[in-house]
């Protein structure tokens, strides 16, 4: 009896190893041990649980012959039960629908659970997980099928470590094929959307995940906003701030996080639509460029899903590349807004100039021109493109003495306004400017750049020397009348003495001579006339150098 029973063992033993060396993934590995071990040990139903070492909790693996809810309890076992397991020992209990002692009888009552053996899966002295047999008849278990039992959660442990570190292994090779693929295709470009968007689209089907979100840190707000999305509702997307959220809360203080059970764990918020989206299991892990974090890249599933190391670093070493292009996307964004802003300027300030009719020159620091405006094109009759650049003696106006500093040289020295008017001669015709120089300086303090105007003033000038003209005029008229005036009074007194005395005159001698007086005289009078009515004058010349008036 007892030989045939050792046995049945060895036969169990060697099912179970050919079975789970049949596969190397280790979620088949645990479907395939709970569908056949009950019908091998003769229980009722086998449950695998993983310790997820993010929340040091048992999550659910595998299960078989359990209702959802029994299996979507909060807990496992009684706290002793969970203790003695995580010290690697075995615990059997039996009549548990009835133990007035076990605090969750009332559960296994409604599932019907009346026995259970509960046994560490250990590799390499390290707890990974736990195995339940459960039955619904009372069973007391032996010591001998307690022992073979444990075996066999050894030798599950030894294939669940051994898929993980196949799968690993071979995720690796693709996950290395991937990044650079992925870095390939976000590097490719400076459109910000265009590389968001490739990240969610392609990740999840590199991984095999539902869905992908990517959310990132606003410099002005300091929040987290959705930046780009893949494989969710958008009812679900738009279910509120997830910023309070313990998981995002880990993620920007630079570590992965990864949820196992989405529905039930407190790291995250809003259950109700988790559970009607389908999401089981989240990783969410920092996007980063150097020390800085950036935003936060979320993969989520819609099965219950152990994140391996190699999926974890997969995803981080994503988020890391994409955190290099993020930021120069954002860089080359702010970049082109900054370019846009001061094209917008240039094209405000140009306008300005342009309306003015001062012909207007802009001068860097190493006298070469940076602007022009349409006055000075058109004057000069030469294109725009042709000034620019052009060292600004090559096309300025002025000619420069011998000996004397040029005007934008001495501005850009000494940072003080100059003002000139200059008298050229442009097809044998005098052309008068106005020249006005001023500096803009830069923060630094130093003059950076000098305005140049120039303002035609020749029609001013002119003006001015037909004002100056006639108040010179005004001043002859005013001069000669006066000057007449004071002449008329004694020449008419004199004229009528004069002609009283010549008729006095006896010898005819002496009233010629007389007569030669009063001609005079009386020219003298007809001058002052003329004086008074005079309404203009010319200059003429006379004697050698002399020039006199002539009265018109």
């Amino acid at each position: 009896m007892e030989r045939d029973r050792e046995q049945g063992y060895l036969e169990i033993f060697q099912e179970v190893a050919k079975l789970i060396s049949m596969v190397l993934d280790p979620q088949q590995v645990m479907d395939l041990v709970v569908r056949r071990l009950p019908e091998l040990l003769e229980v009722d139903a086998a449950t695998i649980r993983l310790l997820d070492a993010g929340t040091n909790t048992f999550v659910l693996g595998a299960a078989h012959g359990l209702s959802d809810e029994y299996l979507a309890r909060g807990f496992i076992d009684s706290r002793d039960v969970m203790e003695m397991i995580m010290k690697g020992r075995p615990v059997a209990k039996t009549a548990l629908d009835a133990d007035p002692l076990y605090q969750h009888s009332a559960e296994a009552a409604r599932e019907g659970i009346k026995s259970v053996l509960s046994l560490p899966i250990i590799f390499q002295d390290h707890i990974i997980g736990v195995m339940r047999l459960l039955t619904r008849k009372n069973r007391s278990f032996t010591a001998r099928e307690i022992s073979f039992s444990m075996t066999l959660a050894e030798q599950i442990g030894v294939a669940i470590s051994s898929g993980r570190l196949f799968k690993e292994m071979e995720n690796q090779v693709d996950f290395l094929k991937e990044v650079h693929e992925i870095s390939r295709l976000v590097n490719s470009t400076l459109d910000l959307n265009t590389i968001l968007q490739t990240i969610v689209d392609r990740l999840p089907g590199v991984m095999g995940m539902k869905a992908c979100t990517i959310r990132l840190l606003q410099p002005e707000t300091n929040q987290l906003e959705l930046a780009a999305a893949s494989g969710l509702s958008a009812e679900y997307l738009q279910r509120g701030s997830i910023r309070k959220e313990d998981s995002i809360f880990q993620a920007l203080k630079g570590e992965p996080v990864a949820v196992y059970d989405a529905p039930n764990d407190p790291r995250v918020q809003y259950h109700e639509a988790i559970c009607k989206e389908g999401i089981k299991s989240i990783l969410a892990v920092p996007i980063k460029k150097g020390p800085e974090i950036i935003g936060v890249l979320r993969l989520l599933t819609t099965e219950h899903h152990c994140f391996t190391a190699s999926e974890v670093i997969f995803a981080t070493a994503v988020a890391e590349e994409s955190g290099s292009a993020i930021l120069n996307a954002l860089t080359f964004q702010k970049i082109n807004l900054l370019f846009n802003q001061i094209e917008e300027n240039e094209l405000f300030l140009q306008a300005i100039m342009d309306s003015l009719q001062d012909r207007i020159i802009v001068v860097d620091g190493k006298k070469r021109v940076v602007m022009v405006n349409r006055g000075f094109v058109e004057q000069e009759n030469r294109s725009e493109q042709a000034l620019l650049g052009q060292p600004y003696d090559c096309i300025s106006p002025w000619e420069k003495g011998e000996g004397q500093p040029c005007p934008i040289e001495q501005v850009l020295a000494t940072g003080e306004i100059l003002v000139r008017t200059e008298r050229l001669m442009v097809n044998d015709q005098p052309l008068w400017l106005e020249r006005s120089i001023f500096p803009i300086f830069a923060d630094a303090g130093g003059v950076e750049y000098a305005v140049e105007t120039l303002r035609d003033i020749t029609s001013q000038k002119s003006l001015e020397q037909e004002r100056m003209e006639r108040e010179k005029m005004a001043g002859v008229l005013e001069m000669a009348g006066t000057v007449a005036h004071e002449l008329n009074s004694p020449l008419f007194a004199a004229l009528g003495t004069a002609e009283l005395l010549r008729d006095e005159l006896e010898k005819e001698e002496q009233r010629k001579e007389m007569d030669i007086i009063l001609r005079n005289m009386r020219s003298m009078g007809a001058l002052t006339k003329k004086m008074v009515a005079m309404t203009g004058f010319a200059s003429k010349e006379y004697v050698g150098d002399t020039r006199i008036i002539e009265f018109h």
